[in-house]
């Protein structure tokens, strides 16, 4: 079972309980689930139950209980994969778009990890539980590129620990509708979960966390630019949601932006991969080669 604490601020001041637990980014759940939470007693305000339609005031000390999920049995399966990197610790994998990195709601099957069971035999890291084995962080279905999967736990504390403190080289190449107004810049603006539809993120300075993209313009093309960008954190979409901030949404983003015909997502992908080996204590790092849906995309809006 896990137990948050989180204390009300001045600008929660008023919400109902059940609707702002949804809004709270540590806690990641919709607005049944917390009505569930609520009402078997894992909520408490000041340390005594309330009801759902409680209203929160500022320094109100709101703990939650959310027990542990029933896991899943989850079935290797032979999925072919791209295994760029691999010894006994970890590997480096270069998922294709389209594919969701761990099951879930929706997508019970024919995941990275799904395939990763079957490629590697359960030798996998088991902090993440059933679910999620192996998975140290992740990227969007519809993201393709690299990331690393722990093969030990050792290795899969160490990597977490070197994503934590922002020790990790993360390259990413996007097309983005428009034109900037500069070849590069810093996008810093604090990303959280958005108020009016808990699926999407947003920047906002309610309960949100430090965000920061690096970016530079490689091309202008027509009607849109060929843009590397550098993570120095990894908030969830983070790329996505700076891009549409600034006015240049990723081609083919259908949550921040628009469709684009011919791309079946966003066209991001992530490039390059780079830490300090948890084992050797040596740096290491990969790049991937461009995915034939970017460069078929790139080559139709260069001409």
């Amino acid at each position: 079972m896990n137990r948050y604490s989180v204390t009300a601020e001045s600008s929660d001041a008023g919400a109902r309980l059940d609707k702002w637990l949804t809004e709270q980014t540590e806690f990641d759940i919709t607005r049944s689930a917390a009505v569930k939470l609520i009402e078997s007693g894992n909520v408490k305000v000041n340390g005594l139950t309330a009801s759902k339609s409680r209203q929160l005031s500022e320094g109100d000390e709101v703990t939650v209980e959310i027990p542990d999920p029933v896991e899943l049995e989850i079935l290797p399966q032979d999925i072919p994969i791209e295994v760029v990197y691999e010894d006994d610790d970890l590997a480096v994998v270069n998922k294709p778009q389209g594919m969701v990195v761990h099951p879930a709601a929706g997508n019970p099957d024919g995941t990275l990890v799904n395939a990763l069971l079957y490629r590697f035999q359960g030798r996998l890291s088991g902090i993440n539980g059933v679910l999620r084995p192996g998975i140290v962080h992740r990227i969007d279905k519809n993201t393709a590129g690299l990331l690393v999967v722990a093969k030990t736990d050792f290795a899969h504390q160490k990597l977490a620990e070197l994503i934590k403190a922002h020790d990790f080289t993360r390259e990413y190449e996007a097309i983005c509708v428009g034109h900037f107004k500069e070849p590069s810049g810093t996008i810093n603006a604090p990303i959280g979960r958005d108020k009016n539809d808990r699926k999407r993120m947003s920047v906002t300075p309610c309960n949100s966390k430090v965000a920061i993209t690096h970016y530079t313009v490689i091309e202008e093309l027509r009607g849109c630019s060929y843009v590397r960008f550098a993570l120095e954190t990894g908030r969830t979409h983070q790329i996505r949601v700076h891009c549409a901030y600034v006015g240049h949404p990723i081609l083919g983003d259908d949550v921040y932006g628009k469709p684009y015909k011919g791309c079946k997502g966003q066209c991001l992908y992530a490039k390059k991969l780079g830490f300090v080996h948890p084992r050797t204590g040596e740096y290491i790092e990969f790049e991937a080669e461009m995915p034939q849906f970017f460069k078929k995309l790139l080559d139709s809006l260069r001409t």
